[in-house]
């Protein structure tokens, strides 16, 4: 019998890369007999655009069946996005402090202008939302909340969490096994 990986690609945040925070621990500790991690440089990743952001995505990776996305602030709305233009349905979208509505009044041009809710949740078979009710950007518990309303899934809320992961405000989050869990179990 020949067994498949499964494909893990963690999508970073604003100002991220792929050794920030918690993912080198997911890239160190997954199971590599079962997972192959992709942990791709976003380009300009301090200025996160849709326009950039999305294509490309679309143009260097391949989406099937077995693909768990895995996305950290500014990558939760590109997860929403990649979600929206492919023609599969993955295995489980995992969204770490994301948000779907701006922050403040700035533009937020990570965010598509509206999203095709429907279309979205048609292109992953689980849903899972991880925010903290004390993110200090605002991507909290009101952000999984908007997303989770939408798609449905789990919502998990965390408190004293902070953003999961900042440099900016000193929030080095190293470890994750709750991702971790949730990234290796199966889909009941």
């Amino acid at each position: 019998m020949v067994y498949m990986q499964k494909q893990v690609i963690l999508l970073h945040g604003t100002d991220g890369n792929p050794d920030n925070f918690w993912f080198p621990y997911i890239k160190n500790n997954i199971d590599k007999t079962k997972y192959k991690v992709i942990a791709p440089q976003l380009p300009n990743p301090d200025k996160p655009d849709i326009k950039t952001w999305l294509p490309f995505t679309l143009n260097n990776f391949s989406f099937t069946q077995d693909t768990i996305l895995v996305g950290h602030s500014a990558g939760c709305p590109l997860i929403l996005s990649i979600l929206e233009n492919i023609n599969t349905t993955i295995e489980k979208a995992i969204l770490v402090s994301g948000f779907c509505k701006p922050l403040d009044s700035d533009p937020e041009p990570i965010l598509q202008p509206s999203y095709d809710w429907e279309k979205i949740k048609l292109h992953s078979k689980r849903f899972i939302f991880i925010n903290s009710v004390n993110d200090p950007w605002g991507c909290d518990d009101k952000q999984g909340r908007c997303m989770f309303d939408k798609l449905g899934g789990e919502l998990i809320i965390r408190s004293d969490q902070g953003h999961m992961g900042s440099g900016y405000f000193n929030q080095p989050y190293e470890e994750f096994p709750l991702l971790k869990a949730l990234i290796e179990t199966k889909i009941p």
